[in-house]
């Protein structure tokens, strides 16, 4: 991330500063008033280029989002952008540039300490909904459809439709959306869902919460989902998927041609 920042904050830092004004000749008297020429509207993107500059920005913000900045600490980082743009930084960035990563490490731990502790009501709340059920690593399973096809196995892949919800209703991912379910190995997700979709059955419906220990930790996944979260899955699963059959077995190689007779003399 670092690499990143160094790279694109000058960049940005100059889409943001904007032009010198021009120096306005002294107005000439006229018999006429002339109409005033038309203008963009200031911090307007009137181009590709301003907008794949704005665009520049936007991956920044999500890549500083885990550093949780105060207002007063988002005015220090449009001044560094500006002051680095300028060639005048006020200190070294060889110095203090190494402290970046362990600042953000201490500002996710502290974000997902609240979140936990945020989410322990709601877990709570959560596991005594009637058929909820806790399992040991803190997932509370619920049943809403029944299914009535086989359970898979971990090592199985699944085809399934999906809805996700942070504990305040926000919405961050859904195949019901994109109109087209999702696939994937068991073994191959977040430990919450390999763990879930194995109690349910084809046909049936579920809803997962997903403490953050066995879904995305205290690491998250910004900007959508912040560390520490617990998630609500709302999960159809729809089919197991048949493994592909395994190739046949190559041909027999053909059995060498005979010797030709020897030549009569």
């Amino acid at each position: 991330m670092r690499l990143l920042l160094i790279t694109l904050l000058p960049a940005l830092a100059l889409a943001q500063t904007p032009p010198a004004p021009a120096n306005a000749a002294a107005p000439k008297p006229a018999t006429t008033q002339a109409k005033p020429a038309a203008t963009a509207a200031p911090g307007s993107l009137a181009t590709d280029d301003e907008k794949t500059v704005y665009a520049i920005g936007l991956a920044i913000s999500r890549q500083i989002a885990g550093f949780n900045l105060t207002p007063n600490e988002v005015e220090i980082l449009k001044r560094a952008i500006s002051d680095g743009a300028a060639g005048k930084p006020e200190i070294e960035l060889n110095v203090w540039g190494p402290k970046i990563q362990p600042l953000m490490t201490t500002r996710m731990a502290v974000v997902a300490e609240k979140e936990k502790a945020a989410s322990a009501t709601y877990l709570a709340k959560a596991a005594a909904e009637p058929g909820a059920v806790k399992t040991d690593s803190g997932l509370v399973y619920r049943e809403l459809t029944a299914g009535t096809g086989e359970s898979p196995k971990a090592t199985d892949t699944v085809k399934v439709h999906y809805r996700g919800t942070l504990t305040n209703g926000t919405e961050f991912d859904s195949s019901y959306k994109r109109n087209e379910p999702a696939q994937f190995p068991l073994n191959g997700v977040i430990k919450c869902w390999t763990e879930g979709v194995q109690r349910m059955k084809v046909g049936g419906k579920s809803m997962l919460v997903c403490p953050s220990d066995i879904a995305y930790g205290n690491v998250g996944h910004p900007p959508t989902i912040p560390g520490g979260a617990t998630l609500n899955f709302e999960i159809e699963l729809l089919e197991i998927v048949a493994a592909p059959a395994p190739a046949p077995p190559p041909a027999p190689a053909p059995p060498p041609a005979p010797a030709p007779p020897p030549a009569v003399k």
